[in-house]
Order: structure tokens, then C-alpha cells, then sequence
């Protein structure tokens, strides 16, 4: 690809980022798309269009997400989304100062010289010439030039330094502000306590439980809350769910039918047969009306027997303050590091609760065990796409699945699965990866949802890096100088320090796509207001099930960091070497500060806050509350 070709995929790209830009502007106008633009503003009661105006200057989001303030983003995302904030204006402030001093002084000192012409046998032949000659590929061997490169690889990282301590001590000091908020959250007020000895015999879980903490914080314990075995109630409890949401859909039909002319309306009606297909047809409101009472008995029953037979070796200690959860979640209790574990208590939507009770050798020997197989994955991911590749071929479907080839023999189907089939079946493998990691994640025994997903990103993170910033960088140049390295292989590393300023314009275009198609998606919404308009239409037929097809996601930390955290790592490898990238970098996270900034008020639901009702309730209470 010469340079012409560079500009025009360029433009491509900028021009499908206005386009989409312009969608937003006009769909987050429309009455019907509020929801899905505007969901945050509606459940707090304000107007989706600020000031009441649907004909608002299609750019408005622009100029109220550069006036929003840190304390805006807290107000109506938490501090989650404030720390992020944090994040991506360091990398910002980052590459921007590093853009001053190198672009002026590197870019005339590369472009100045004559190292391409000179070194017929560069990596870069036939690719982006034009671009190599603003970066270090364009720097004759030993010149005292390459001082100014070094010399510009010190103040990257002296800028470096002082922006990360500064973003540090911010992030401290949120998260400090927080945590003395007289707006006080349960969870505060309670401990996480795993790895719990046998009971006596004679003794309940609770007794054991209680009667260890009250020993050592008198004045201060509350109460216990021991773990159980929820496996039933839980399936019961789904059940009951299951019929609560069946009758609310009735009886949305049931109403439908009366609005629609008829003063007496239809009953809807349902067999109780498998799947609804066979078996006595019952008026539905009736029959899961009495399924409802049947269930709810079931399940009290349950619960009963559970809370006296299913206790398990984890338990939730409540404290009257703070001050004493906070001491408890910090010391030791105990001489055996695999006894008494207690952390702080996370949030009640957060636990995982099958993993409160797994040991503390299971949960270490887990985790190498994880660790070995991410590892593999990490290493050895090629393997399974070049199967899944060779698989999907025409050929090999006709050869291990027969039953299929009348179909893919037709010429219409055969065109397509020929031009898509394989692309497919890795873009589909390749979305099932973050979850796979989440799985491993959770496998380790992680106690909480929030934890699982930082560790998950942290491995997305290490994949990322391996298989496209490291994979493209060595594997472009093995493949390209394969036969040099045979003849003489002591020619390795020059080959690869070579071949780096030549790769720069590859992520070049990698980070242009990343910043105006994928923000450009993002803007728009349009995948979450197409999923929302055919639930709408198809299968929504009461406003709780309305409200859950447009109720906000959350931020997706666990593909979203390490995607940031991959294109900060290319632009700062690539800022000395290849000068010209720093532009991109900056222009990617400006975007995304900008577009994650407008997100953020109307669209996206970051922090995990928990909202505490009233504080008359007691602490216990609140958390109960939470649980049920």
C-alpha cells in the first residue's frame, strides 16, 4: 500500500465517522429513541433534551460534554466513571506534551536525512515509503542524529512519570473523599469472613461465628450472616419469577384486548402441557395466579430448611461502625493463613456466592492452574483459528459433515458462505474470548463480579499484547525475512530493530480505524436502538419487560481498558521511533474523552453505587434489602 492508498483509507474512515455522527445527531431527536440516547436523564426524572428542546444544534452534546465538571460525572455515573476520566486524560496529557518537543524536533531531523534511499535492503520496501522518511527508518546507521531520538525517549518517560504520580494521588484522593462521604453505603459497615474452621460439636455456624467476633470487637459486632447452600431456593426462586413475569404478560394481553374495542376483553389462555403445546388449556391469569401461592409456600419452606441444615463455611459480620469494619477487613485472626480469611465485604449485587466457600489452597492451586491455561491461550491462539480457518472451508464441510452439501452445493448459498464463512467464524471466535477469560476468571475462586472482571481485562490485556502489538511486529518481519535468518541467523535482532520503524505505519491505520469507527459506533448507538426497537415490537409486551430492553448498560471494563491500554502501549513504543503517530493517539483518546463524556450522562450506567433508602433503616436491614 503506497502512500495515496494510506490517505484514502484515511479518509474512508473520517468519512464514516461523520456519517455516523450525523445519525446520532438526528436519531437521539426522535421521541421513540429517548430511551436509548437519554436513559440515565430519564430514571432521574430529567428531560431527555435538556431545556425541553427537540431542535437543539445537532453539536450540543459537544459543548455539554467540554462543560461538564468531575463533580458532574460523580453525580450521575459515580466514582468509577470519575477514575476513568482520570485515566484517559493522563494518557492524554501524556502524548500531548511528549507531541510538542518530539514532532518539531523529530520529524525535521528524520526527514532531513537520506537512509531510506541509501539502504536498499530496508524492511519497508513497497510499503509506506513516503511515511518512513519521518521516522527513524530514515536515520543513516551511527549518525549523531540518533542522539536527538534517545534524548527524546527521556522526556517521554520523565513526562510520563510525573502525569502518572499526579493521576495517582487524584485517584487517591476520589477515592478517599468517597470513602469519608457522610452518605454511608452497608457494605461499610460489614466484612467478608471465608475460610472457616469445623464447628464444634454442639455448635451452629452462626455461634461459631458470632461468638469469635464478639469476643474480639465487644462494642462494636452486630451480628453474623452465614452463607448457605442456595442451590434449590435459587431454582425455586427462578420459578417463582418465571410465573410472576408470565401473569404480568397476561394480563398486559388481557388489556390490550379490552383497548382494542371489546369492553370484555379476551382471556388469554395457555396449556400446561411441555413447551405449551400440550396438555389442559386453563385461563392463564388464573392458573398463574394459583401456580404464584403454590411456589411462594414452596419456596418459604425452603428457605426454612436451608437456613437450618444448608449453612456453609462463609459469612457475612456486620459491625455498628465503620471505623471497626475497616480495622477487621485489615488484620490477621488468626495464626493459619488458611483460616478466619476476612476482607472488606463488597457490595451484595457483586458476590459470587458459589465461590465464598472455596478453600484457601483450592483457590491458589485454581489459580495456577487458570494461570497455565491463559498462558496456553495466550501463546497458542493461532492454533485454534487456523483449525477453525481450515475447517469452515467449503471442502472440509462437504468432507466432515456430508448431510450439508445438497445446501452449500446451491449456487446463491455457495457464493456467500465461500466470501464469508471463514471471516465469520473467527469474528465469532474471537467475540467469545472475553468471555472465556471471564469464565477462567471466576474459576480462580474470585469472591466478587467486579474483581473477576478486572482480573478478565488484565489477561484480555496480555493477549492483546502478545498477539497483535508483539504478533505483527516479529511475525511481519520473520515472515518477510525468513530466508535471511536461515542463511544467517546471528542477524535476528538487527532485523527486527529494523523492521520497527516500517511497522509504525501499520498500526497507523490500526489506531485511525480503532478512533473514528469505533467511537463512530459507539455515538450512534445503532446496534442497542436496533436490539431495542425489535424487543419493542416482538417481545415486550409489559413495561418491566420494556424497561430492561432500554435500561443502561455498564462501561464493559473488561474489553474497554484493555483496549485503551493497547493503543497507549503502541503510541508510546511507536512515539520515538515514528513520530507521526503521536497525532492518532491523541486524536483517539480526545475522542474517546469527548464521546465516553456525552455517554456517560445519558447512556451509560458505570459506577456499581448502591443507593441507600433512608437512614432510619438499620445497616443489616439495608443489606437484607439488597440481597432480596
Amino acid at each position: 500500500m503506497d502512500f495515496s492508498s494510506f490517505l484514502t483509507s484515511l479518509g474512508t474512515s473520517f468519512l464514516i465517522f461523520i456519517v455516523l455522527m450525523l445519525l446520532f445527531a438526528w436519531l437521539s431527536t426522535r421521541q421513540g429513541n429517548a430511551v436509548v440516547y437519554y436513559p440515565n436523564r430519564i430514571l432521574k426524572g430529567l428531560d431527555p433534551w435538556e431545556g425541553g428542546s427537540r431542535t437543539r444544534n445537532p453539536l450540543a452534546w459537544i459543548r455539554e460534554s467540554l462543560t461538564s465538571s468531575e463533580q458532574d460525572v460523580i453525580n450521575m455515573s459515580g466514582i468509577d466513571t470519575a477514575v476513568y476520566f482520570v485515566f484517559l486524560s493522563t494518557v492524554l496529557g501524556i502524548l500531548v506534551l511528549s507531541g510538542i518537543v518530539l514532532l518539531p524536533v523529530l520529524l525535521p531531523i528524520a526527514a532531513t536525512d537520506d537512509g531510506v534511499r541509501k539502504n536498499t535492503k530496508t524492511t519497508s520496501n513497497g510499503t509506506f515509503n513516503d511515511l518512513d522518511k519521518l521516522s527513524m527508518a530514515n536515520i543513516e546507521e551511527q549518525s549523531p542524529r540518533l542522539w536527538a531520538f534517545l534524548g527524546s525517549t527521556y522526556w517521554v518517560s520523565v513526562v510520563s512519570y510525573i502525569l502518572l504520580w499526579k493521576a495517582y494521588k487524584h485517584a487517591s484522593a476520589l477515592r478517599a473523599k468517597a470513602l469519608m462521604s457522610p452518605d454511608v453505603k452497608p457494605d461499610q459497615f460489614a466484612v467478608l469472613v471465608r475460610d472457616l474452621p469445623n464447628v464444634t460439636q454442639g455448635q451452629t455456624r452462626k455461634e461459631q461465628v458470632d461468638s469469635y467476633f464478639k469476643s474480639i470487637y465487644p462494642d462494636t459486632f452486630y451480628r453474623s450472616m452465614v452463607v448457605t447452600k442456595n442451590k434449590e431456593v435459587d431454582k425455586i426462586w427462578g420459578e417463582l419469577e418465571g410465573y410472576k413475569k408470565k401473569l404480568a404478560r397476561a394480563e398486559a394481553v388481557y388489556t390490550a384486548s379490552m383497548e382494542r374495542g371489546n369492553s370484555e376483553g379476551t382471556r388469554p389462555t395457555n396449556r400446561t402441557g411441555f413447551l405449551g403445546l400440550c396438555g389442559k388449556k386453563v385461563d392463564s391469569i388464573e392458573y398463574y395466579n394459583e401456580k404464584i401461592k403454590e411456589v411462594t409456600r414452596k419456596l418459604q419452606a425452603e428457605q426454612k430448611v436451608t437456613l437450618r441444615e444448608k449453612q456453609l463455611g462463609a459469612a457475612l459480620v456486620f459491625f455498628t461502625s465503620r471505623v471497626s469494619a475497616a480495622l477487621a477487613a485489615q488484620s490477621l485472626h488468626a495464626q493459619m493463613v488458611d483460616r478466619w480469611t476476612v476482607t472488606e465485604a463488597p457490595e451484595p449485587r457483586q458476590l459470587i456466592w458459589s465461590n465464598l466457600t472455596i478453600k484457601f489452597f483450592e483457590r491458589i492451586t485454581r489459580q495456577y492452574i487458570v494461570y497455565v491455561i491463559v498462558l496456553l491461550t495466550v501463546v497458542f491462539f493461532m492454533i485454534p483459528i487456523g483449525v477453525i480457518s481450515a475447517f469452515t472451508t467449503l471442502e472440509n464441510l462437504r468432507r466432515f459433515l456430508p448431510f450439508l452439501k445438497p445446501i452449500v452445493d446451491l449456487e446463491a448459498i455457495k457464493t456467500v458462505l465461500e466470501a464469508y464463512l471463514p471471516q465469520l467464524a473467527l469474528i465469532i471466535f474471537l467475540a467469545l474470548l472475553p468471555k472465556f477469560l471471564l469464565f477462567l476468571s471466576k474459576a480462580e475462586g474470585i469472591p466478587t463480579e467486579s474483581h473477576a472482571v478486572r482480573a478478565a481485562s488484565g489477561k484480555y490485556f496480555y493477549f492483546s499484547v502478545f498477539n497483535v502489538f508483539i504478533g505483527v511486529t516479529v511475525g511481519g518481519t520473520l515472515f518477510s525475512t525468513l530466508k535471511t535468518i536461515e542463511k544467517d541467523p546471528n542477524s535476528l535482532i538487527p532485523l527486527l530493530a529494523k523492521s520497527l520503524p516500517s511497522n509504525a505505519t501499520f498500526f497507523l491505520t490500526f489506531v485511525a480505524l480503532k478512533f473514528f469507527v469505533g467511537y463512530g459506533l459507539e455515538l450512534s448507538r445503532l446496534v442497542p436502538l436496533i436490539i431495542y426497537h425489535l424487543k419493542r415490537k416482538y417481545l415486550c409486551k409489559t413495561e418491566a419487560e420494556l424497561k430492561e430492553a432500554w435500561f443502561p448498560g455498564d462501561l464493559g471494563y473488561g474489553t474497554r481498558v484493555p483496549g485503551d491500554m493497547l493503543i497507549i502501549t503502541i503510541v508510546l513504543c511507536y512515539s520515538v521511533i515514528a513520530p507521526v503517530i503521536i497525532p492518532f493517539g491523541v486524536l483517539y483518546f480526545a475522542l474517546g474523552w469527548l464521546i465516553l463524556r456525552n455517554q456517560v450522562f445519558p447512556s451509560l450506567s458505570f459506577s456499581a453505587s448502591i443507593i441507600i433508602l433512608s437512614n432510619q433503616i438499620s445497616t443489616e436491614e439495608k443489606f437484607l434489602f439488597l440481597l432480596l
